[in-house]
């Protein structure tokens, strides 16, 4: 395995590229400890706190606490998240975007570019609202050390200028480095948080903190995020192959084709995004939950409590958000329509299975239940955290509360582990983990040396 790691340096163009990518998580995690002027950080960190499991803790998850802490990068990449969603929305609904997407390069650098310029507008908007939150909203005093205009209007120009740096670190990762530079940023935040989730446990180890069975709890935990580990591993590499046959035919002189192959498709195609994507929508109305207009409205109230962590009318929102976004991001990566395409273009087909149209359905058949049993996958994980820090509140039920009030307490009102053993956590570090050695392993086997897996396509060579 150290000759495979090795191989990496051996290459001039993998190495360049490795050393930049780390590089530029240098320069983000730097700026994630600029905080921005006027703001009572400990105060902020105490309400934080609170919100370890909700929408808005998440969103500070993937910002690498930078939320937390209020630093110029506190917004982090969920501006150019939604900007991405909106604009693969309407290559949906929209057919003059759609025609433009097909275009090849050039239409994908203009959508790209509109992108850029929606991320900044989002930025405005969304920095905008928290500073007037925290300026204005309850509690604001202790927030925020001197509140009024300067203040709102720094935040606002701090932020924005943050995310659009953000932006442009990601996308230098992307085309300069090795993997894919907005889930690596994600990835780096989460990371940082790890050590010190560690050293809670061990804190919660020394000082017995559930008594005689605090060991037995604590290994069984263990046991538990490596069983979870290990699921996670198993689905993302689990696919289904569709077996597909190439008739034979000439081109010039020579016979081509007559090969049997597979298609293959992945449990979860989308990996992690469905449920950034969620996650990044139900944060929204946080933002403006501690405004002084939702705290003077009893109904505003109410449906602003039932959207907190652990109530189940947010597990129903968020395993809701989470099936749509799988549905939507396969058919925005996967279309069926071009494979099918390709396919007979090529002299290939499923066994059994007309080609064309009735290919088409197939695959599209294939995918649907796929993409279901990928969603319910992305649902359990991300529950995992809910119950390990608030559990599911479904005492809280209207007219049938009651039913639940002799569930164990750890399933309505959780056990109070830290947020980064949560799946969706896992799920993210496992996922783009995976994602980036396949990468750099495909450099090496393209380059003909030996691949991290014993499975690697290409004897390497091991000499300098």
């Amino acid at each position: 395995m150290l000759e495979k790691f090795l191989n990496i340096f051996r290459i001039p163009e993998l190495r360049n590229r490795i050393l930049f990518t780390f590089a530029m998580l240098a320069v983000y995690r730097l700026g994630s400890y600029i905080p921005i002027p006027g703001i009572n950080t400990s105060a902020l960190a105490s309400f934080f706190n609170h919100m370890g499991g909700s929408p808005l803790g998440l969103v500070d998850l993937f910002n690498g606490g930078n939320l937390r802490r209020m630093t110029v990068f506190a917004l982090g990449i969920m501006p150019y998240i939604t900007a991405s969603i909106i604009f693969q929305l309407l290559t949906v609904v929209y057919e003059p975007l759609a025609r433009l997407q097909k275009e090849g390069e050039s239409g994908r650098r203009k959508i790209t570019q509109w992108t850029r310029y929606v991320t900044i507008l989002l930025g405005i908007v969304q920095s905008s609202a928290i500073a007037i939150a925290l300026s204005h909203g309850s509690g604001g005093d202790q927030l925020v050390l001197n509140p009024g205009f300067g203040f709102i209007l720094l935040t606002v120009c701090t932020l924005t200028t943050g995310t659009a740096f953000i932006m442009w670190l990601g996308e230098q990762i992307t085309d300069r480095g090795i993997g894919n530079g907005m889930s690596l940023l994600i990835f780096s935040g989460i990371v940082v948080g790890l050590p010190k989730a560690i050293v809670e446990l061990v804190e919660a180890a020394r000082t017995q903190r559930f008594g005689a069975l605090t060991i037995p709890a604590l290994l069984l935990l263990v046991v538990a995020m490596a069983l979870l580990v290990a699921f996670i591993v198993f689905v993302e590499r689990s696919e289904r192959r569709v077996p597909v046959q190439y008739a034979k035919r000439i081109v010039g002189r020579r016979m081509m084709g007559g090969q049997s192959t597979h298609l293959p498709l992945k449990v979860n195609s989308g990996g992690v995004m469905p449920v950034i994507f969620a996650a990044s929508v139900l944060s929204a109305p946080l933002l403006f939950a501690q405004a002084q207009f939702v705290k003077n409205s009893a109904v505003l109230t109410r449906i602003f409590d039932a959207l907190r962590s652990g109530e189940p009318w947010y597990v129903l929102l968020q395993s809701v958000a989470i099936i749509f976004f799988a549905y939507f991001y396969i058919s925005i990566v996967f279309r069926p329509d071009d494979i099918a395409d390709n396919m007979r273009k090529y002299g290939g087909f499923i066994p059994g299975i007309r080609p064309g149209k009735r290919t088409s359905d197939y695959i599209n058949d294939i995918l649907t239940r796929l993409t279901f049993v990928g969603a319910i996958y992305l649902i359990v994980i991300s529950l995992v955290p809910q119950l390990l820090i608030s559990g599911i509140h479904l005492n809280h039920l209207p007219l049938i509360g009651g039913v639940f009030e002799h569930l164990p307490l750890w399933m309505t009102n959780g056990l109070g582990f830290n947020f980064y053993f949560g799946g969706t956590s896992l799920l993210i570090v496992v996922g783009v983990a995976m994602d980036t050695v396949n990468q750099v392993e495909s450099q090496l086997i393209m380059r003909h040396y030996e691949g991290f897996s014993a499975k690697s396509r290409v004897r390497g060579r091991r000499s300098w």
